[in-house]
């Protein structure tokens, strides 16, 4: 396995991330620099097109140069996150609080092809670097399906050569493997067999590629390692590793990425709620990411689930000399990109890392793992992707919170247009909700699930949590010349609180809030077998966690009408009503029509 510690990337990195000349010139003097490695005081570093001329004291300034006093500041390499899931403004959002460069570990192929092209072909200043695993390796109905993107799944041994080779001619930088039944969580996915994880590793070793794998239990990580994994991109837990797991990671030199963000939140709490107090990086929080940050993952029953455990996971690996890698797995609840990392590196402290390295575990040990050789540390020549903070993070890691400056490719990042952005969009989510009459929202008589005014109805199910739910929906004709929406498919009962139907927005934007309260409620037309269904409202009163209220769809057209007060609510913020199945498991089907607010 050595050649593929360091060959992984190098071609893709230089091919997709080389600085362009013509930029301007910076000489940041006499600061504090962490090189990815080691710390030197009162140090100068000159940035040149892109790059690091020189470091060392007392450097002369060009008569171009911009000189930043950095005196009792840190200079610290650009923080490398080393697990997102990249999608929207992901990549804008990492690069304000100094993450240049993002490892995802699944998204959709196309969208990672035109990210890498515009790389490739232009520099991109305003967000952060991204390489990717692309799609996951993942049973069929396995975890990664639920999400909305068209996977290519396997479902034995023999179809993993052709599965690693399909995905690096998309463009795969690494191929990631869910080895994962959902049973810690108490949900049934199916998962790939043991041979078909070997044989996924050998494929990608015979191309020189990184084969990494998510698990969620000690179980199925001494089985990844076993299978020949170079590293865990989760830990668990569920119980502590057996030594025998530890001293495998150490022997074939199989690296961790902890996410004990992550790991705190599927345990029931957000460790990044402190984060949202503290005025060095709230003011650059979009309304996602505060709203992330304040959530845990759903799962009811998580007193098995133990946080501890991955702590104490990370300090025996850490201190067995397995690499440590800093990753956030953003957005999960309980994250956010970028300002997730930097609790993350706190975490890792917690976990009994010094914090340099903590440090080194976001700069130069993930560059070093996969093969990115032009970043991660500062020496000439690098890329001069660099993070300035106030104060020295080498001794207490919250420093890094304090951001001065951050360069991409040698361009300071104009944080203060960021922020002003940032102050816009939380503005515009308190505003009050639009205000919309009483009246007709849709009759379906055109043929198609569109409404007169929000979002079309969408099919939804729990399968965007962890479920197995499933449903579709579909314009139906009926006897009277007209049409209705059909709502139709199965609730398996996987999660607590299982869900799958239709779902309409009222405002355009999903999941913005509307005013409907000059409405009493909501009314429509249903007609099915006799089964109990549900309509469920999310609001910004309920902090957008569904309330639901029972209606029976007979075997004949039947009129439903619920008023606000019957969810507990007034109207007068209304986010999305859903029309969904009972919560018993089964197939279901019913048919609904003529809905409107009144």
């Amino acid at each position: 396995m050595p050649a593929l510690r360091t060959i992984t990337l190098l071609l893709t990195a230089a091919a997709l991330a080389r600085p362009a000349a013509g930029q301007e010139t910076t000489l940041i003097r006499d600061a504090r620099v962490f090189d990815g490695r080691t710390v030197t005081q009162r140090t100068d570093v000159l940035v040149r097109d892109g790059v690091i001329a020189a470091v060392g004291p007392r450097l002369d300034a060009p008569a171009d140069a911009e000189v930043v006093d950095a005196t009792g500041m840190t200079l610290l390499p650009g923080l490398i996150d080393s697990h997102t899931h990249v999608f929207g403004a992901a990549l804008r959002q990492a690069l304000v609080f100094g993450v240049t460069t993002e490892l995802d570990m699944f998204m959709d192929p196309a969208l990672m092809r035109t990210l890498y092209e515009e790389q490739q072909n232009r520099e991109v200043h305003d967000r952060a670097d991204v390489f990717s695993a692309g799609a996951l390796a993942t049973a069929p109905g396995g975890h990664g399906t639920q999400f909305g993107v068209a996977i290519p799944t396997l479902g034995s041994a023999d179809e993993a050569d052709a599965w690693v080779e399909g995905r690096l001619a998309e463009g795969s930088s690494w191929i990631k493997i869910v080895y994962d039944d959902g049973q810690h969580f108490g949900i049934d996915w199916p998962t790939i067999d043991r041979a078909t994880l070997e044989a996924l590793i050998e494929a990608a070793h015979a191309r020189d590629r990184l084969a990494v794998v998510h698990v969620s239990t000690a179980d199925a990580a001494e089985a990844a390692i076993a299978s020949g994994a170079d590293g865990l991109v989760h830990l668990f837990t569920d119980s502590l590793p057996d030594d025998r797991l530890v001293e495998a990671m150490r022997r074939r030199g199989a690296f961790a990425v902890p996410t004990l963000l992550v790991e705190h939140s599927i345990a029931g709490t957000s460790a990044g709620t402190e984060l949202l107090e503290d005025e060095r990086l709230l003011p650059y929080m979009d309304p996602m990411s505060r709203g992330l940050l304040g959530t845990a993952f759903p799962f009811a029953g998580a007193e098995h689930r133990h946080y501890d455990v991955a702590q104490e996971t990370t300090r025996r690996l850490h201190g067995a000399g397995v690499p440590i890698l800093a990753g956030s797995d953003a957005p999960n609840p309980g994250t956010a990109h970028g300002a997730g990392l930097h609790r993350e590196l706190e975490l890792l402290v917690e976990a009994g890392l010094t914090p340099a390295e903590a440090l080194e575990a976001a700069t130069a040990v993930p560059a070093r793992v996969f093969g990115l050789e032009d970043r991660g540390r500062i020496a000439p020549g690098l890329r001069a992707d660099l993070l300035l903070v106030r104060g020295d993070p080498t001794v207490d890691i919250e420093r890094t919170r304090a951001i001065e400056g951050v360069w991409k490719g040698g361009r300071r990042l104009d944080r203060e247009a960021y922020r002003a952005e940032v102050e816009s969009a939380v503005a515009q989510a308190a505003a009050p909700p639009s205000r919309i009459e009483p009246g007709l929202v849709a009759t379906f008589d055109d043929g198609v699930p569109e409404a007169r005014f929000g979002t079309p109805f969408t099919a939804t199910s729990d399968r965007y949590v962890g479920g197995g739910s499933e449903a579709e929906i579909d314009v139906v004709p009926d006897t009277a010349g007209g049409a209705s929406l059909r709502v139709h498919g199965t609730i398996t009962g996987t999660i607590d609180a299982p869900w799958a139907g239709a779902m309409w927005g009222p405002v355009a934007q999903s999941m913005s809030p509307a005013d409907l309260s000059t409405a009493n409620g909501i009314a429509f037309r249903a007609r099915g077998d006799g089964s109990m269904h549900r309509v469920q409202v999310f609001s910004r009163a309920l902090n957008f966690q569904p309330v639901e209220v029972p209606f029976r769809a007979t075997e004949e057209w039947s009129d439903v009408t619920i008023a606000w007060s019957e969810f507990g609510i007034d109207g007068s913020d209304v986010s999305a009503l859903l029309f969904v199945a009972g919560a018993e498991p089964g197939p279901f089907s019913f048919l609904i029509d003529d809905v409107r607010l009144e």
